[in-house]
This record gives structure tokens, sequence and C-alpha cells, in this order.
């Protein structure tokens, strides 16, 4: 089993390598902003047809991640089931991406890599989201893949999470993270920077907490304490940004992005996106141009107008609560730049998700120091503000998912760290 760690006795200090890490808010937005997009817009025949006969070339742009569904959905209903999806940011260098880099324009790179890795689970009924994010630098069995150019890469038995894109593209990355969790993966998508920022503009933006001044040459990000609404380029050096926050490393990142994500979460559901059907067309449109233009690849299984309309109806009530945001367990290696997984903390994660458990987290919000919980946001309310946070977010109570199904949540270990969608957290200046 991997080794364990007392983090609260390790000095997180690592740099994680060249910062190249794209804007994870935008890769389930992308995925499930699109699929509701889709859903709302064909079904109100708002400008069905235009969206429909676009969706259809994006299956036909579709990639084959291994065992793809390729039969149509019967009908437009919430898909049935529980719904495991891979969602990856690639650090491409390839056209407009090159100026979004330093490490592009430096020529220090080394393929395109998943430089953000993500698992989206939605549960069966009563219906739950898990998004559980893997550390780029994470030491991992990569398994045996054919790469896009048809070279055949043997199994590697300890590489960094972020090669197996660079080895196999999306499907390599999706047997990566198949092998590591047990879980089967019927869905994916990976998208690029240009993507994200596309994306981004067209979501009309998300507020973000930041708690102090934060300051970051490398993205060239500088923000104020305070909320602010986060856009296109901006948006993405802030879910990029590791230097100037937390502990400085790729786990204070994750925790950020989580924030990030949790706020995107809110807009979603509060109407400030599926209730305006102008910026939904403008979404769904802008998706469908990342397919085309490369900035956006699915798997065939995803690249099916029907089955984006099951996912996206899956999701679309889902109480804050409910939407739980995690870190996979990690623990620094002797190196102190790589980490290492805790696979049997991971086990207490993956089975109460396979047997449909609320979850309760007991750890805090960050592995990296990233954010820190200030408060509760109103289900349906468009508001960022929040009540009061309880004193210690790591009391037992902390983040526990239970909605109204009165099941007794799965208390995780404290190593895997998150927060809820309920939870309103802000990012802090780096230490």
């Amino acid at each position: 089993m991997s080794p364990r760690t007392d983090r609260s006795r390790r000095t997180p200090v690592a740099r994680h390598g060249v910062l190249r890490s794209p804007n994870p808010l935008l890769q389930v937005l992308t995925v499930l902003g699109a699929m509701v997009a889709v859903a709302v817009i064909s079904v109100s025949a708002v400008g069905a047809f235009a969206v429909w006969d676009a969706a259809r070339a994006v299956s036909d742009a579709g990639v084959s991640i291994g065992d793809d569904d390729s039969q149509l959905p019967p009908s437009l209903g919430e898909i049935e089931g529980g719904v495991n999806m891979l969602l990856v940011g690639t650090d491409s260098c390839e056209g407009p991406n090159t100026a979004l880099s330093g490490a592009c324009q430096e020529g220090d790179t080394d393929g395109e890599r998943n430089d953000v890795t993500m698992l989206v689970h939605i549960s069966d009924e009563p219906r739950r989201v898990t998004v559980v994010s893997f550390p780029r630098d994470m030491i991992v069995p990569i398994p045996a893949c054919a790469g896009q150019d048809g070279t055949e890469y043997s199994a590697m038995s300890a590489q960094m999470l972020n090669v197996s894109y660079m080895y196999g593209g999306l499907s390599c990355s999706v047997a990566t993270v198949e092998k590591l969790t047990g879980v089967d993966i019927r869905f994916a998508a990976a998208i690029r920077w240009t993507g994200v920022i596309n994306l981004s503009d067209a979501i009309g933006g998300v507020d973000v907490c930041v708690a102090d001044d934060i300051s970051d040459s490398h993205t060239g990000l500088n923000l104020t304490a305070g909320t602010h609404t986060l856009q296109g380029v901006e948006a993405l050096q802030f879910l990029r940004i590791r230097h100037g926050i937390g502990d400085g490393s790729d786990l204070g990142r994750i925790s950020n992005q989580q924030q990030f994500m949790s706020s995107m979460v809110r807009k979603l559901q509060s109407g400030g996106v599926l209730g305006n059907p102008a910026t939904l067309l403008n979404l769904a449109t802008t998706a469908v141009q990342q397919v085309t233009n490369g900035q956006l690849v699915l798997s065939q299984s995803l690249a099916n107008p029907q089955r984006m309309v099951q996912i996206a109806m899956a999701v679309r009530s889902v109480p804050y609560e409910d939407i739980v945001f995690v870190q996979y367990p990690t623990a620094y290696a002797s190196d102190g730049s790589h980490v290492l997984p805790l696979t049997d903390a991971a086990d207490v994660l993956f089975e109460a998700l396979a047997a449909n458990q609320p979850l309760q987290l007991t750890g805090s919000t960050s592995d990296g120091y990233g954010t820190a919980v200030v408060g509760e946001a109103e289900q349906g309310s468009t508001d960022a503000s929040a009540t009061p946070a309880p004193t210690d977010s790591t009391a037992p109570d902390a983040g526990a998912g239970d909605g109204s199904t009165g099941q007794t949540p799965v208390a995780l270990p404290s190593v895997i760290t998150g927060q809820t969608a309920k939870q309103v957290t802000c990012t802090q200046a780096e230490r």
C-alpha cells in the first residue's frame, strides 16, 4: 500500500515543475454547460436546428476511449444509472496557445500533457456529484497505450500522471485513471487554453474571493483582497496560479480551482446561466466552435447530443451540499517535488461513491493551504455573500452531504481535502 504521512508535520514547500496548467473550470463547464445548453435550447426549440446540426458535427469528431457506447439514448429524459466522466486540461503549445505560456515561447516543453485531470462522478438516485482532482505530479503506473501517431508505448510502473496524455492522448489518460481508481470511465473530454478562455467569456465570468492581495509574476495575475468577477484570460490566470497562493505548490492550486468551480456551480444553478437562453445559445455555439477549432476533444460516447442532454438533466438540481470537490489523497515523495498516492484513504472515497453514500469532509479545504472557508451559500441564490462559517472547518459536520435522504454520511479520512459547493472559500496569499 502507499505510504502515509502526518501532513501537519511535513513542510509543504515543493514547487511542481514549470507552470503550465489550464483552467479546469471550463473543463466541467465545457461538458456540463454545453450539455445543458443543448438540452434547454433543443427542448424550447430556440435555434434548435442550427444547434443540433452543429452538434452532429461534434459527434463526427469524437475520439475512441475504448469501450464506447455507440447506441443512441432512447429519449431526452435523465440518463439511467450513474456517470463517470474524465475531464482534462492540456498544455498545448499549438496555434494561439503559444502566446499564453512563457514555457511555450521559450521552447521549454515536452509534448502535450494533461496538467489538470478530474474525474466527475454523478451517482444514481439520489443524485450526487463528486469531482476528484488528481495532482499532475503524482507518481502512478501508466498502462500500455497507443499514441495518436500509432506509436505503441509499453506499460510503465512509475511515471507522473500528466505524461499519460503525451503518450496516448485522451484514451491513455482514461486508462491511467481507471487503473489507479478501479472506476469504469465511459465519458471523457480534453480542453486547451484557448478553449478555456472562449468558454469563460461565454459564461459571463465567475465570482471569486481573495482573502489577501495576491501577485504572481509567472501568470501576470494581480488581485486585491475582496471579491472579483473573472472571465477570459484573467480567469485562466486565476486557475493556473500557484506561485503567490498557499504553499506555492500544485496542491494549493487545486483548492484554488475548487473554489472557482464551486462558485461556477452556484452561478449555473442559480439561473445566472441556465435561466438565460441567450447565454445558453452562446455557450453551446462556443463549445461547438472549440471542437471545430481543435481546442476541445470529446470521446465518441460524449460527442452525442442526446447523451449530453441526458447527463445534463441528471445534474440540474443536485443540492449544494451533495456537490463535493476533493483532491485524491497524496503524500510527498522523498524528493520533495513529486507526490505518491495514498490508496488506503482513496479506497474509502471510491467505495462510498460505488455504494452511492453521501460524503462528509473531515479535513481542511486545501492540502496546500490555498483556501479557507468563510461561510455558506444558500441554494438558488445568485448572491455570493456567505453566512458566518464555523470556527473549525474540520469539525465532524463540516462538508457533510446527506441531502434529504436521511443516510449517514461516510466520514472521509482527513488526508482527503476539499469542499462542497455549499461552502464559500477564499484564496489565501502565499505564506
